[in-house]
């Protein structure tokens, strides 16, 4: 996956910024849905963020561990 380490660091900012603005979203839509919207949304986002990280940044960070962040395990 991403044999360009620097094709693979921009991709992994990336999408580490996408899911943290992910993870943002669900204070807000639950501060502003009901509840069953609120349930549904949050277990979508979790889902999606969780895909990313599977299929795409463990990839990238068995491939260039220098590019991992010290809190992530995998």
């Amino acid at each position: 996956m991403l044999n360009n380490a620097e094709t693979a660091k921009y991709v992994s900012e990336l999408l580490l910024e996408i899911n943290e603005r992910l993870s943002e979203s669900i204070g807000r839509v639950q501060d502003t849905c009901a509840p069953e919207d609120f349930l549904n949304y949050r277990s979508r986002v979790g889902t999606l963020v969780y895909s990313v990280f599977e299929e795409i940044l463990v990839p990238i960070y068995i491939k260039h561990p220098e590019l991992k962040p010290p809190e992530l395990e995998i």
